[in-house]
């Protein structure tokens, strides 16, 4: 069972992929051309030797891109199942759709939103190169914690909603969640590498288009999924419209 779901999450994860890179190809792609040619004119200003081209911007553009895209979308897609397998019938009476929109929403909000408040994405040109170590490991470091204190929330909220009721519950470990997440942004090290005279709306344009790609690829992978998920789920059951547990 947990095997088709995978299957089906990696699928999903394929359509996913396939819209994230056409985004990604007509809107981003530009932004990191512009970006490119500013770096290229400020090292040419500093007198400095432009570094050779490995790999062509059209490769990087074309294969690379889709590449990249297609793989961790796939892989994504296959997490992503994998946590469905593992919530769905267990913590709530979602429906299938129901269950993959909500582990959709919070792994956005988890992944996505809340490291990118803190450390958002950056086109070339933008940081240090002698730093690039230690603001991968920071930003890592965020989603970590920002799906801890996820995972953490969800079990407050079971916890508390035996007391207090369901909604009740959930509104005061969202807003534990938001707290302690704010706490954690103040602490962390700030990280502003923005060189001098960069274009602020290549930079705008390309974090906007970079959250548009998260958001393409968690909104097709959980109604994408969803749909995916109920088809089985029901065959499976022999009947629709009854959560079932997906590890059985």
């Amino acid at each position: 069972m947990v095997g088709n779901l995978l299957l089906r999450g990696m699928l999903a994860g394929l359509i996913a992929g396939i819209l994230v890179f056409a985004f990604a190809h007509i809107f981003g792609e530009p932004l990191v051309d512009a970006a490119i040619a500013f770096e290229e004119a400020s090292a040419q200003a500093a007198g400095e030797a432009a570094e050779p081209e490995i790999v062509s911007r059209a490769t990087q553009a074309g294969l690379g891109l889709f590449t990249g895209v297609m793989a961790y979308s796939v892989a994504v897609g296959g997490l992503f199942a994998l946590a469905f397998a593992f919530v769905h019938g267990r913590f709530s009476s979602l429906s299938a759709r129901g269950t993959s929109a909500v582990i959709a929403i919070a792994a956005f909000v988890a992944i996505v939103l809340v490291p990118g408040i803190k450390y958002p994405a950056n086109p070339p040109a933008v940081g240090n190169p002698d730093t690039i170590g230690v603001r991968t490991e920071l930003f890592f470091l965020m989603i970590v914690v920002s799906l801890a204190a996820l995972i953490a929330a969800v079990a407050l909220s079971r916890r508390l909603a035996e007391r207090f009721g369901l909604w009740n519950g959930a509104i005061i470990a969202g807003i534990a969640y938001l707290v302690f997440i704010g706490v954690v942004l103040y602490l962390l090290p700030p990280i502003n590498e923005l060189p001098e005279n960069f274009s602020a709306m290549v930079l705008w344009r390309f974090r906007t288009t970079s959250l548009g790609m998260h958001v393409i690829l968690w909104t097709t992978l959980g109604l994408t999924f969803g749909v995916l998920a109920e088809k089985r789920l029901a065959v499976k059951d022999g009947q629709r419209g009854r959560p079932a547990t997906a590890f059985h």
